[in-house]
């Protein structure tokens, strides 16, 4: 997999995250953007996008010139950690402690570094320990003892802050308690610790240590004051424990900061440190970006970079204080195609202390790949000769653009099982996806890359808030919803398909998660992203022998519609369609009913030629079955249709517009004649209002022959800006 595909400019020389961190990939310095207030960076795109894989990336390109730490918050280590003594750590101390670790052996410019004020922080929340006694307490502090000193500066250096050496103190003076019957949070235990660290502080470490710990809530500026409180939130539990948490993040990234403000730090260190955070979304990804937006909106100012990924597009619910996004300003974004970052600074004026945490956030727009990105990717997979000079490779290039829309991860794994691939004749895009792909390294035997995909994509990100009884069964239910449009066809599938069952997700919960999880919505598909909506229909296509589950669902979307259109007759329709009577025939269509829907459309032409065109792409907005597909030789009149000229002709078109609205193969100059010339017939028959067909045969055509949908929607556009 190429790491960099896509990031070029992002990861170059002269980049975003160059001037980011201060810091270019060769080493040569770079007028850093923004401070001293920061932003938090949050990296927006739903799976698939590459945010992880821009993380690494950035990581593996900057980490030998300036500190910067990757950590995964979807990873379950640290709550792992974290679970034996649960009293004493979390899973966001144990992320923190690990970037302490990987920052306090770093080897470049300016060398390792030293987290007193952390320490002093996890040495008091290490009283909670289970058993409570000062043994149980001293073997805790010394998972953390190593961070408080840098490597080798044990003896006389490094005494700004402590004075002299430290390791074993803390035990030595516990020890003296260890007789003693003592209770899980003694005054004794704690007192002890208290007076072994403050013994052995330098004037300015205990300054420090006055200054952090003495503005903890409830510490009246007294520092033991502050770390006694600290302790006793974290023991607590729910939000206080949230705020000890915090509080921790804070004295990183306060060491972090006198690393670099102090005289030599000043002299040797270069750039900003950083802290990338994937999977930022998760509930210790959230934490932690809180934490810190919390801090900066308060007037603390650090240099630490914090770049997080979400899911969202609107940065996540976290960002705006309860409120719904649209009453907030909107944080500032940067889209990478529009070149030089933007200026950012926050709001200030009265209330900004309370503010949304949204002002304190700049979101990057993860990039679609460009036409000419993806055509390299393809081009670059392509191993053997092209016989028919080139026709299969455009033709798989084609279908790769449009199955992934510039997606990424799906542009790679669709190129790479498209390689060797060779497209049938008159093929369907959606047979790409079957494909064999064998994923490198893993030892995999192959499988077809729409499984692949799906696994990646949906099984290994589920939602975030996706309640656990329904995990096993989200992808199957995302398959049956490929084929609604709107909420309430979605809630006929859902109760179908979830009949039994005591706990039940609604399409509201489903579209809700879906927007959580990243993927886009759409007015007229319920799942509003092209590409994945694909990759679904092609797997309820297979899901039983003979298309069964495919039919089983239309089927019932189509008796239900039949019945709404009897008991609801002449009731306008939603947004996706005009009538409920349309809803029906586009499930009808997609069933086997083309000959019915055909009849029903020359029945209503006459009279009412812009609403019926209007009905008729609605209609025709539908997948085409597996199988042979005939539409194109139907459209042209090939295959014998019964009945008088109108019913005949409309049949032809409704064949034409249903390979147009499709987008899942070329339609070009042919299908674009036969539009035009079947809505020119069409304009010459003896019927009411025939003559205003002419305008929309000169329309249509124009569109299929540039390969623009006839119908537009939330997801076509995408697609179309894509390409």
């Amino acid at each position: 997999m190429c790491e960099e595909l896509g990031f070029e400019k992002l990861l170059g020389e002269e980049g975003f995250f160059a001037r980011l961190f201060g810091r270019s990939p060769s080493g040569a310095g770079r007028d850093p953007l923004y401070g001293p207030d920061l932003p938090v960076v949050l990296l927006t795109g739903g799976p698939g996008m590459g945010k992880g894989r821009l993380l690494r990336a950035a990581r593996d390109r900057l980490a030998t010139k300036v500190p910067v730490i990757y950590l995964d918050c979807g990873s379950p280590a640290y709550a792992d950690r974290a679970e034996s003594e649960p009293g004493a750590r979390s899973a966001p101390t144990e992320a923190l402690v690990e970037a302490a670790r990987r920052l306090h052996t770093w080897q470049g410019t300016g060398g390792s570094f030293a987290f007193p004020r952390l320490f002093s922080g996890l040495a008091m929340v290490a009283t909670g320990v289970a058993e409570g006694t000062p043994e149980a307490v001293a073997t805790e502090i010394e998972r953390y003892e190593e961070l408080a000193q840098k490597p080798g500066l044990l003896g006389t250096r490094g005494r700004d802050f402590w004075s002299g050496v430290f390791v074993g103190t803390i035990r030595n003076l516990l020890t003296t308690l260890s007789g003693e019957q003592l209770g899980p949070y003694s005054a004794a235990v704690s007192n002890a610790l208290l007076d072994a660290l403050f013994a052995r502080l330098a004037p300015r470490g205990r300054a420090e240590l006055e200054r952090i710990y003495g503005a903890y809530p409830g510490a009246a500026g007294q520092p033991k004051h502050g770390l006694r409180n600290l302790a006793a939130d974290f023991q607590a539990g729910g939000d206080a424990r949230e705020l000890a948490e915090g509080f921790l993040f804070r004295a990183l990234r306060e060491d972090l900061e006198a690393a670099h403000a102090s005289a030599s730090g000043w002299l040797r260190r270069v750039g900003r440190p950083g802290l990338l955070l994937d999977h930022a979304e998760t509930p210790l990804g959230e934490g932690l970006l809180k934490a810190v937006l919390l801090d900066r909106r308060g007037g603390q100012r650090d240099r630490v970079v914090i770049v997080g990924t979400t899911r969202r597009a609107d940065g996540g619910g976290f960002l705006y204080g309860g409120l719904p996004p649209e009453d907030v300003a909107p944080p500032a974004e940067f889209r990478p195609a529009d070149g030089a970052p933007p200026a950012w600074s926050r709001p200030t004026g009265e209330g900004a202390d309370r503010a949304p945490l949204a002002d304190g956030a700049l979101l990057l727009r993860m990039p679609f790949l460009t036409g000419d990105q993806l055509r390299r990717e393809t081009e670059r997979r392509q191993t053997r000769a092209e016989p028919e000079g080139g026709a299969n490779r455009r033709r798989v290039d084609a279908a790769v653009a449009r199955l992934s829309g510039g997606r990424p991860h799906t542009v790679i794994r669709l190129a790479a099982a498209a390689a060797a691939f060779r497209m049938p004749a008159d093929a369907n895009d959606r047979d790409v996806l079957a494909a064999p792909l064998r994923l490198p390294g893993d030892g995999t035997p192959e499988q077809p890359v729409a499984e692949v995909l799906l696994q990646e994509l949906i099984l290994d990100q589920l939602p975030v808030g996706l309640p656990g009884e329904h995990r096993g069964q989200w992808l199957d239910l995302l398959t049956h919803l490929s084929v609604a449009h709107d909420e309430e066809c979605a809630d006929v599938l859902l109760r179908h398909h979830q009949s039994g069952r005591v706990h039940r997700l609604t399409a509201h919960h489903i579209s809700k998660l879906l927007t959580d999880t990243g993927w886009p919505s759409c007015e007229r598909h319920f799942i509003g992203d092209f590409g994945l909506r694909q990759m679904l229909v092609h797997r309820l296509y297979g899901l039983r022998p003979a298309a069964a589950a495919w039919y089983a669902d239309h089927h019932l979307l189509r008796d239900h519609y039949a019945t709404r259109a009897v008991t609801d007759e002449g009731a306008p329709g939603d947004g996706a369609f005009r009538s409920v009577m349309a809803h029906r025939m586009n499930h009808h269509l997609v069933s086997g009913g083309a000959d019915d829907v055909a009849r029903h459309l020359a029945a209503t032409l006459p009279g009412r030629p812009q609403e019926w065109c209007a009905e008729l792409l609605e209609i025709a907005q539908a997948p085409y079955p597996g199988g042979a597909d005939a539409r194109r030789e139907r459209a042209q009149g090939l295959v014998t249709a019964d009945g008088p000229a109108l019913r005949r002709t409309v049949d032809q078109l409704l064949h034409a517009v249903w390979l147009c609205e499709e987008r899942t193969r070329p339609t070009g100059q042919e299908t674009a004649r036969t539009l035009e010339k079947l809505l020119e017939l069409l304009s010459i028959m003896e019927f009411d209002g025939a003559g205003q067909l002419g305008k929309t045969a000169t329309y249509w055509s124009g569109l299929a022959a540039n390969e623009q949908p006839l119908l537009r929607c939330a997801c076509t556009e995408q697609l179309g800006r894509r390409r």
